[in-house]
């Protein structure tokens, strides 16, 4: 009778069982044997606890938490990246979720803009900061202003930016009135002095088209331009604003200047196109203080004068005027043939003595208030202006310069 051997420690305790074989191969026994006793129903490792895949997927990140950080940072809204911040804490809490930091940052920096904006609205800081926002905005655009639209400038300085002006009624008193706008070539900014001689060459060319009857524009209005500054050329800004205002320090406009298709009728926009022709030519009169410093020259000038002034009696005659113009009318063609004979008489002189008889005839004939009994009849203003030229005559629209002589429009 054979007595086993005692039990190893490691081995559990129970019925002797016979030594296990295992099979031989070629090259041995197996290298590791089976672990004895009960099977590991999970195989040789302890499951994780949360399980384990290769596809296992994190906590999602709380939107709340990402949207509290976003409005925390800009500090647009303090106050809803407060909300949100603290909304978020109490749903990561209850779901799990990550993102804990970013609430916590949101809501600290939604927190502290939250109590910056209550300090700027306490002393008045927010206006200070929106006015500040504007100004910077400006630096690269500018307000624009239409044709028919008044403003009031700072200081009722006409000149400068377009964005420094505030809009108004013309119906009241204002600094200026738009009368043009146009817009300059592209390209490299072309420096001060070119833009400033481009506007001033433009804009009195333009003022015509919107006050049509220059005798109505008051004596103390003249041209003014805003124009792009280098900043806002950088910024795309080309336009240029041509706009009537006072030359009386102090001085203002009150009602529109504008006087065109829009609110003349047919036989008054008639007129005053026939007129226009004669203004332009006498504005074509050489820069130059004495006749005698260049007759050919002023030679020149008075046969654009007399071909200015057959067209301008050409254009009359063939409008169909109402009965009470219709008379006037005739008397002041009339008077334009006989202007019209003497300047191109003018413009063959042989001599500057004769040049100086026919020219001083001619502007005679040209005297302004031959033209006001049929603007009466029209309705027309039918107070000429002053001259500007110091010789006692009187001028027509007031951007008819006309060099020695004068500028002389009906």
């Amino acid at each position: 009778m054979s007595i086993p051997p005692p039990p190893d420690p490691h081995q559990p305790q129970g019925p002797y069982q016979p030594p296990q074989q295992y099979p031989q191969g070629p090259y041995g026994p197996p290298p590791y044997p089976q672990a004895q006793g009960p099977q590991n129903p999970y195989g040789p490792y302890q499951p994780w606890a949360q399980g384990y895949s290769p596809y296992n997927r994190p906590a999602p990140v709380n939107g709340l938490a990402i949207a509290s950080l976003v409005f925390g940072v800009l500090c647009c809204l303090p106050g809803v990246g407060l909300v949100l911040g603290l909304i978020a804490l109490r749903q990561i809490g209850r779901r799990g979720e990550r993102g804990k930091g970013l609430a916590i940052s949101g809501s600290v920096l939604s927190g502290l803009g939250l109590a910056v904006w209550v300090l700027m609205l306490a002393t008045g800081g927010a206006s200070d900061f929106w006015e500040g926002v504007k100004e910077g905005a400006r630096d690269g655009a500018s307000i624009s202003l239409v044709k028919g639209e008044c403003f009031d400038a700072p200081g009722g300085q006409l000149s400068g930016e377009t964005y420094d002006v505030d809009k108004v009624p013309c119906s009241g008193e204002h600094d200026g009135e738009v009368f043009a706008t146009f817009r300059l070539k592209d390209g490299s900014y072309p420096g001060e002095d070119k833009v400033g001689d481009t506007a001033d060459e433009r804009c009195y060319g333009l003022q015509d088209t919107y006050a049509m009857d220059g005798w109505a524009v008051p004596d103390d209005v003249d041209v003014y331009y805003l124009t792009p500054t280098e900043d806002s050329w950088s910024a795309g800004d080309r336009e240029v604003t041509c706009v009537f205002g006072s030359v009386t320090e102090g001085g203002n406009l009150t009602g529109s200047l504008r006087n065109d298709e829009t609110v003349l009728d047919a036989d008054q926009v008639a007129y005053l196109k026939a007129a226009h022709v004669l203004n332009a030519a006498l504005a074509t009169a050489p820069d130059t203080e004495y006749v005698e410093d260049d007759l050919p020259g002023h030679k020149e000038w008075a046969g654009r004068v007399s071909a200015a002034l057959a067209e301008q009696a050409r254009m009359l005659r063939a409008n169909g005027w109402s009965a009470d113009a219709a008379g006037r009318i005739s008397v002041l063609t009339s008077d334009l043939d006989k202007a019209r004979v003497e300047w191109a008489k003018a413009a063959q002189a042989k001599g500057l003595d004769a040049f100086y008889q026919h020219y001083d005839t001619g502007l005679r004939l040209l005297d302004p208030k031959k033209a006001v009994p049929a603007r009466k009849a029209l309705g027309l203003e039918t107070t000429p202006p002053p001259d500007d030229s110091g010789d006692g005559g009187d001028s027509g629209s007031g951007d008819s310069g006309g060099g020695s002589g004068g500028a002389l429009a009906v």
